[in-house]
């Protein structure tokens, strides 16, 4: 390895939070993608590690890691036998955090902590401490400032939490990857002072989409009836704006029957969704209407996607929209809010529409219905290249390594920190 290029600490924490649930968010892929990527293609110069709220951040056995990391990709491709095994495995890395933060000595070359989730971000003191243990410098992934800009869709803790989420990265971070660039320009107002233009780096997400590996089968509680129907992907929470499709498929429903498409809803219940919910199980028109699932794994997303008229995504507010970037990889057509990270994902691919504005999502619906869209279809090979994982981890691997060399021309890293 070159004396050149740092080693890397890559932060674990979330995904061994997560190892119970066997449905992946957008953050969560994020972190195992990082992982998984460097431990294929840097493993000489990879540390993982994880946080503990006792025993701080500490280093984790390798194969250890790598075994998690198998059997976690495993369940999220649909092997629902490991699904037990997952948690165990989890507890085992969490546990030895306290073991390894006594017997692992401290490293004293070059390196870079990198946490690629908000994962304790609200603990600098624990970051603080690692850093000053190894020398390290800091690379977090900011994903968003939702909370702090739209405050009414967060949970009532989460806008003080983030808060104190964004000081720890603006008193600590050497070099900052977000995934956009409104993300890029919504941190700037919080870098207390520090030049965004000069730590901020715009990496997009990649996407997880074994099209080769699609079989086509529909997940089999699907009706078998050939229905036409469209997908929403994301949690279902007040900011993914679902009522505003609920009452579209009310009003569609009670106008023409079972000649509306179906409405598939795809993701986990979030919080503060009552209006939602109710809507979902007492409202007689969505019944058999409107289907909800809460468990599908990549394969049905993937399989469900290419079966459907189009992804409808009328979110009030995103840190990148994934569920459009798998949208135009598909060849699957787009209907979205107009917003401006939307327009960053798909440019001229997907169909803008303001979140509010009822009528016009209902004409753009109708339009795709009858299929007769102008470009219908996204262009395939155009987002392919753009939202490939290895090829978007490899840049945020640049922009850390671009983050020691500059430090280390200006005198920045400092182990006594």
């Amino acid at each position: 390895m070159s004396t050149d290029v740092p080693h890397i600490f890559i932060d674990i924490s979330r995904l061994l939070s997560r190892a119970r649930n066997p449905i992946p968010t957008g953050i969560d892929r994020v972190e195992y993608e990082y992982v998984h990527y460097l431990l294929q293609n840097e493993a000489e110069r990879l540390t993982c590690v994880a946080f503990h709220p006792i025993g701080g951040i500490a280093p984790l056995p390798t194969h250890a890691v790598r075994k998690f990391l198998h059997v976690m990709g495993q369940v999220w491709g649909g092997d629902v036998t490991l699904r037990s095994r997952l948690p165990r495995l989890a507890l085992r890395l969490t546990q030895s955090v306290l073991l390894s933060r006594w017997t692992v000595p401290r490293y004293r070359g070059k390196s870079v902590y990198l946490l690629v989730s908000h994962h304790h971000l609200t603990h600098p003191r624990a970051i603080e401490r690692f850093l000053s243990r190894h020398g390290s410098l800091f690379v977090p992934m900011v994903h968003d400032l939702i909370p702090l800009e739209f405050p009414e869709y967060a949970r009532p803790s989460e806008p003080l939490r983030h808060a104190r989420r964004m000081e720890t990265v603006s008193r600590l971070a050497n070099g900052v990857i977000v995934p956009a660039k409104a993300v890029a320009q919504s941190l700037a107002s919080y870098m207390q002072g520090r030049s965004a233009q000069d730590h901020v780096y715009v990496v997009p997400h990649g996407l997880h989409l074994e099209l080769s590996q699609s079989s086509g089968r529909l997940p089999s509680r699907l009706p078998a009836d050939g229905r036409p129907y469209f997908v929403c992907l994301g949690t279902i929470e007040p900011r993914k704006n679902h009522l505003l499709l609920l009452h579209l498929w009310r009003t569609m429903v009670e106008d023409i029957g079972q000649a509306a498409p179906r409405l598939i809803l795809v993701g986990r219940r979030g919080w503060e969704n009552e209006n939602i919910l109710d809507m979902l199980e007492r409202c007689p028109a969505l019944q058999g209407n409107v289907l909800e699932y809460n468990d599908l794994s990549d394969p049905d997303v993937v399989n469900l996607l290419q079966g459907s008229l189009g992804l409808l995504f009328p979110s009030f507010s995103e840190g990148f929209g994934l569920p459009l970037a798998e949208a135009l990889v598909l060849g699957i057509p787009a209907i979205c809010s107009d917003i401006p990270v939307f327009h960053e994902v798909a440019g001229d691919n997907a169909t803008y529409i303001d979140p509010t504005d009822g009528p016009a999502w209902l004409k753009a619906i109708e339009t795709l219905m009858t299929g007769k869209a102008e470009n219908r279809a996204p262009s395939h090979t155009l987002h392919t290249n753009l939202f490939n994982w290895p090829r978007q981890v490899a840049a945020g691997i640049a922009v850390v390594d671009k983050t020691a060399a500059l430090s280390s021309r200006t005198g920045e890293i400092d182990p006594a920190r």
